[in-house]
């Protein structure tokens, strides 16, 4: 066993078995070319982590990347739009990448993070003094963002008094850190992220009208998943492929059976929630195919094998019209798909007239 512990593959015993040195051969050659493919594929996960590559083939997607391409030489103040676990910072980050601004920092902040009074001396920095604790000077992260990019997600869940500092930075393009006298220039693109209605919360007055404004100039507004089914399968490959590299497996696929269960689960959560169940299902399935029986409870029961529970209503509850208005939208898709976009057959098989179905083309974009 010394000679395995000081690196062969394998050995042989006297006399030579030809069967067993083919079978042998053949280990090798395929642990070889197991060890190839993951590191390509590592250096592939590296390569779009670095870009921040967004992945869809959907019409709703191509609107989001023609939007980045658009707006990536821009200077103008970007808002992106969309519930929680969309890729809104993937968008940020792909803004970023193509912008003029690439070779300069992404500097990122979660709005929603840190505690209110720990946020304005993360944000704006402070001088040696400025509180107790503060034993030397720090640099803010606007200030670290000069000449790069600014994305503050969550930026809804400011305070008011932080709100006006931001707003005050976006017009004079300066600011002063905690404690400090001086007045330090900064230029930096701003690109924001949120989850919540800020137009209801303007009208609530929970959000500063004049910095909504400032930072609404240009919303991109990014698919919840349920709105996208037809990427689930190119996102499931690509997160298989991921988590099989990152954990040294042999490449695996989903089954059919799985496949039509993932894309009729709603997930709420949106791809990180896809993302976390791939990652896991990789990693606890044994064998090479993720089949039905291998899927979480409540995915099999959302794809109708169990009915019971397919509608459970959120502790927090759901906005009933949005809801609404997703399934209509789904249903007008596959009757356009499966009527090969004949409007005269996808209105028979909706149930509708042809003016109907005119109307909900024009309200869905479709």
């Amino acid at each position: 066993m010394k000679v395995i512990d000081a690196g062969s593959y394998d050995y042989f015993i006297k006399p030579l078995d030809t069967d067993v040195l083919r079978h042998v051969v053949e280990r090798a050659v395929e642990k070889l070319h197991i060890q190839r493919e993951n590191r390509i594929l590592r250096q592939e996960i590296s390569r779009k982590s670095t870009h921040g590559d967004l992945i869809g083939s959907t019409d709703a997607m191509s609107h989001v990347f023609d939007s980045i391409k658009r707006m990536a030489r821009a200077t103008t103040n970007v808002i992106i739009r969309g519930e929680s676990g969309v890729g809104k910072e993937l968008v940020a980050r792909a803004l970023h990448e193509q912008s003029d601004r690439r070779n300069r920092a992404f500097v990122s902040v979660n709005c929603a993070a840190l505690p209110e009074g720990l946020m304005e001396a993360e944000l704006f920095g402070y001088e040696k003094g400025a509180f107790t604790g503060a034993t030397a000077t720090k640099e803010g992260r606007v200030e670290m963002a000069h000449q790069g990019t600014l994305f503050l997600d969550e930026i809804a869940t400011l305070t008011p008094a932080l709100q006006s500092k931001l707003l005050r930075v976006l017009e004079d393009r300066s600011f002063t850190r905690l404690g400090g006298k001086k007045s330090i220039r900064v230029d930096f693109r701003l690109i924001s992220a949120t989850n919540e209605d800020l137009e209801e919360m303007v009208r609530e007055e929970r959000f500063r009208e004049d910095l909504y404004y400032r930072i609404h100039v240009v919303p991109i507004f990014v698919p919840s998943l349920r709105e996208r089914i037809e990427d689930i399968p190119v996102l499931t490959d690509y997160f298989v492929s991921v988590y099989c590299a990152a954990n040294s497996l042999p490449a695996k696929r989903i089954a059919d059976d799985a496949m039509l269960a993932l894309k009729r689960y709603p997930w709420p959560g949106n791809v990180r929630e896809l993302q976390n169940a791939i990652q896991r299902l990789v990693i606890m399935t044994d064998g090479d195919v993720i089949s039905l029986k291998d899927l979480p409870s409540e995915i099999v029961q959302a794809s109708g094998r169990d009915s019971r529970n397919r509608f459970r209503l959120p502790s927090g509850g759901i906005n009933l019209a949005k809801e609404m208005e997703t399934f209509e939208r789904r249903w007008v898709q596959e009757a356009l798909e499966q009527a090969k976009q004949g409007k005269a057959d996808a209105a028979r098989l909706l149930g509708v007239d042809r003016n109907r179905l005119n109307y909900l083309c024009r309200k869905y974009s479709l």
